[in-house]
């Protein structure tokens, strides 16, 4: 929540990664700042906490040196593509629906409440069977997070 009082000429800018306030008539300097941030190399400039994808989209809901942390949402009848990475391990619950998940070839269901764990290395794709929303949190760790370290071997949306 952010809450102004008693103050006049102000944009104010609230999104789930950034809070921007500047007085009207300064916000051509918002280039400035951007510049600023790549020039750090801070991922806010690059990364969005939440992504659209075709099968559904994604929020990080934290990012560490450590591990990282999203919510999933997939659509009704969709699925991620079938993939693995090299660098980390991802721990899967299911928070809403019934997911389908295929480890390696072997299909499991996992049930709302339910968890699995997909180590390194492993190929890996989950699905939504369902005619409602699938949401799951992610939890991965190892050494390296980005989105780069996909390997894909199948995807319904060309992908590869």
């Amino acid at each position: 929540m952010v809450s102004l009082i008693g103050v006049h000429d102000l944009i104010v800018v609230d999104t789930p990664d950034a809070l921007l306030v500047t007085r009207k008539g300064e916000s051509q300097k918002v280039r400035e700042v951007v510049q600023e941030i790549r020039q750090r190399g801070l991922v806010q400039a690059t990364e969005h906490p939440f992504e659209i994808r075709p099968w559904g989209g994604f929020e990080v809901l934290l990012d560490s040196p450590s591990h990282k942390v999203k919510t999933i949402h997939v659509e009704p009848d969709s699925q991620l593509s079938y993939q693995s990475h090299e660098k980390r391990s991802e721990h899967w619950v299911v928070v809403r629906g019934e997911a389908e998940v295929t480890l390696n070839g072997e299909v499991k269901v996992v049930h709302c409440g339910e968890s699995i764990y997909i180590p390194k290395g492993t190929k890996h794709r989950i699905r939504n069977p369902k005619s409602e929303m699938l949401v799951f949190i992610e939890v991965q760790t190892g050494e390296y997070f980005g989105e780069d370290d996909v390997v894909r071997y199948d995807d319904d949306y060309d992908r590869c």
